[in-house]
């Protein structure tokens, strides 16, 4: 069969790959995609991933029998609704449950509406207001932008100074909204379910590294690396999360009118109270897709075509060992990236995702915040951690830059 991929990043390339590992796969397309992904044998197309049109003339004249959406943005954008009224088999949420993801004031509804654990909140559309519940609560506290943000509209205050701002850099663009939270403190972690018709199928846990540099400092990013599973969090946990916060949601959103397809990616954090949600995201997350989805034994395609047509999926992860991912990313990011940076030739037998790059006279060169990721996978995390960075000391990273501690929370005692 011919499948798509919609979207450009590392998450897509490791989507397109797991696609290529199918025996019933023949083609793998991904639109827009990136020139990283063409090292793999994987397709581009050039078409936005916001132009549902023209992506579903593509699937029809192609004869795409599976298209896999990967941005939030195509998502909100109504790319699941347009396939399904040419009758195209496409796995993602409607619009309508993707509004789980595009509106976190929505999301805190739900969640308060079918008694799902989070944080305490308020929303507010109008900045004085906003200031004045802020002075009242107090910091630590947690400042959302309501809408998409790609994994950075999020700022952690620790002072009031900090915390005034990011509700002024919000309130300065029009018709903006804020969602202000409770400061919850505990373990976060990132559990992935494929979801359909009330079916839930869940992935093992990864844990996501958010703050651009080493020990957790600087600002919050769309993650600068992963590993997968999250062994020290008990199968407890796990069944916590899975009874107390995805089930309901799911759940909850059949009963809107809003039946949620595709994955559901659950924020949570383990507390001194018990699993808490901190987000939904309605698609695969990045870079965490990067470390789960190499664990998948089973075949990716027909997984998702058992699941769509109602089937019992053959779901079979590895169960040993321990895969860790990271993030390679341009001087400046998250805030001003550095562009144009020519990218060292990789060895391709490395494990290696791209994101940010475009051709420049048959050169890889960075175009984006995120460049690539290079993921390992081995017994022992000490051994997977020794592994990945020995490569990455390898390589020439002038304008680049990538945190040298990913993993570490696994290893500690």
């Amino acid at each position: 069969m011919k499948v798509l991929v919609i979207g450009s990043g590392g998450r897509e390339h490791a989507i397109a790959k797991k696609f290529l590992d199918s025996p019933h796969v023949r083609e793998v397309f991904v639109a827009p995609g990136n020139p990283g992904m063409l090292l793999d044998g994987i397709k581009t197309v050039a078409i936005s991933e916001l132009s549902n049109n023209e992506l579903v003339d593509f699937a029809l004249k192609q004869n795409i029998e599976l298209t896999f959406v990967g941005p939030e943005t195509a998502l909100v954008n109504g790319v699941v609704d347009a396939f399904e009224n040419a009758k195209l088999r496409i796995f993602g949420p409607k619009r309508a449950a993707a509004e789980l993801e595009g509106s976190k004031a929505f999301a805190k509804a739900i969640m308060t509406k079918y008694k799902v654990p989070t944080a305490s909140y308020q929303s507010f559309t109008d900045l004085n207001t906003a200031k004045a519940y802020l002075k009242k609560q107090g910091v630590p506290i947690v400042i959302k932008a309501d809408g998409l943000a790609a994994g950075k509209g999020v700022t952690v205050a620790f002072d009031e100074v900090t915390a005034l701002k990011a509700l002024e850099d919000i309130f300065s663009l029009p018709n903006s909204r804020v969602v202000i939270e409770e400061f919850l403190e505990g373990e976060e972690f990132s559990l992935f379910s494929f979801v359909h018709e009330g079916q839930i199928y869940p992935m093992p846990l990864a844990q996501d590294h958010k703050r651009a540099f080493d020990n957790d400092q600087g600002p919050n990013t769309g993650g600068m690396g992963a590993y997968c599973p999250v062994a020290h969090l008990s199968d407890a946990v796990v069944q916590e999360a899975l009874e107390k916060v995805v089930k309901p949601t799911v759940a909850g959103l059949i009963n809107e009118g809003k039946s949620f397809t595709g994955i559901l990616y659950a924020g949570l954090i383990l507390t001194k109270d018990g699993v808490k949600t901190i987000e939904f995201n309605a698609r695969f997350g990045d870079p965490e897709t990067q470390v789960v989805l190499p664990r998948l034994k089973s075949d990716f395609a027909m997984v998702l075509i058992d699941i769509l047509e109602g089937r019992q999926p053959d779901l079979v992860w590895q169960e040993t060992g321990i895969t860790v991912g990271v993030v390679v990313a341009a001087q400046g990011y998250p805030s001003h990236s550095q562009q144009g940076i020519v990218l060292p030739h990789l060895p391709k037998e490395w494990e290696v995702y791209y994101a940010g790059v475009t051709d420049e006279g048959g050169k890889l060169v960075s175009s984006g915040g995120r460049v690539y990721l290079l993921s390992e996978t081995g017994q022992e995390m000490a051994q997977v951690q020794k592994a990945l960075y020995e490569k990455l000391a390898k390589v020439k990273t002038d304008g680049l830059f990538y945190r040298h501690d990913i993993g570490s929370r696994a290893v500690q005692p």
